[in-house]
């Protein structure tokens, strides 16, 4: 691959243009790649010279027509050498950031926030929600992560099973302030839909005010299950950051659906 030539080619905005028509549907002709663009039948014709020589292109005669066809494989090697290798877990938490920003204003399932007051330092309650020995004994389950800005948080059964129900990127990290990661199905693809979930930590004296708030539902159900979560969550951290222990009654778990 002459990775040169494929940055040129994608440089300008009417070749890309041509390559979105031609993933949209394949097998045009150069008058219906021309009817889609306000752009001279030449131009056009030039341009698509450039696609083919840097491979993006490919077109096959069919009688006297010449249909043009999508070759997406340069763009996938530029991925894999120029941009996943350095920044895929970082991207991969700004698409998703981006999807639920456009994507939760036309939803119908409403967000669910919660708030508690906690007697401890914002610095207690930081690390009571990312420390997984902790996690794992008011919640059910231990929160494992790096806590790096595209990492993966997965929440692991504390049964010793090493089960992992929930997993997600971590999206914003301000320690000891704000925390917000994704939850879903465990899954290897950056694209898989997920929950957001933020944690918010405002120190008052000497409380803490702790506020979640779960939004990009994907369906009532999840938002149900949240609400009847939450509250036993934060109930088990205030007991143990108050008095050192939790509740008796088992932790919520939470579900691969939410």
């Amino acid at each position: 691959m002459d990775a040169d030539a494929v940055f040129k080619a994608l440089a300008d905005p009417g070749r890309r243009r041509l390559l979105d028509m031609l993933h949209e549907r394949a097998g045009l002709t150069l008058g219906e790649l021309c009817e889609g663009l306000d752009m001279r039948r030449q131009s056009v014709s030039q341009h698509l010279e450039i696609l083919e020589s840097a491979n993006l292109v490919t077109s096959v005669r069919d009688g006297r027509r010449k249909l043009h066809y999508l070759n997406a494989v340069p763009i996938h090697q530029l991925q894999t050498r120029w941009i996943w290798k350095f920044e895929e877990p970082r991207l991969a938490a700004l698409d998703m950031i981006k999807q639920h920003a456009e994507g939760h204003a036309m939803s119908d399932i409403p967000d669910y926030v919660y708030t508690t007051y906690i007697h401890a330092t914002a610095e207690q309650v930081w690390h009571a929600l990312t420390d997984a020995e902790l996690t794992a004994k008011f919640w059910g389950h231990a929160q494992v992560s790096d806590w790096r800005v595209g990492g993966r948080v997965e929440h692991v059964r504390s049964d010793g099973s090493g089960v992992v129900d929930v997993a997600g990127t971590v999206m914003e990290v301000d320690p000891p302030r704000r925390l917000v990661f994704g939850f879903g199905e465990p899954s290897d693809d950056p694209t898989a839909e997920e929950s957001v979930v933020t944690f918010d930590i405002e120190p008052f004296r000497d409380i803490v005010k702790l506020t979640v708030t779960h939004t990009n539902f994907q369906s009532p159900a999840d938002r149900e299950s949240v609400g009847q979560g939450w509250p036993t969550v934060f109930a088990n951290l205030k007991t143990l950051l108050e008095t050192g222990d939790v509740l008796p009654t088992a932790p919520w778990e939470f579900h691969a659906h939410v």
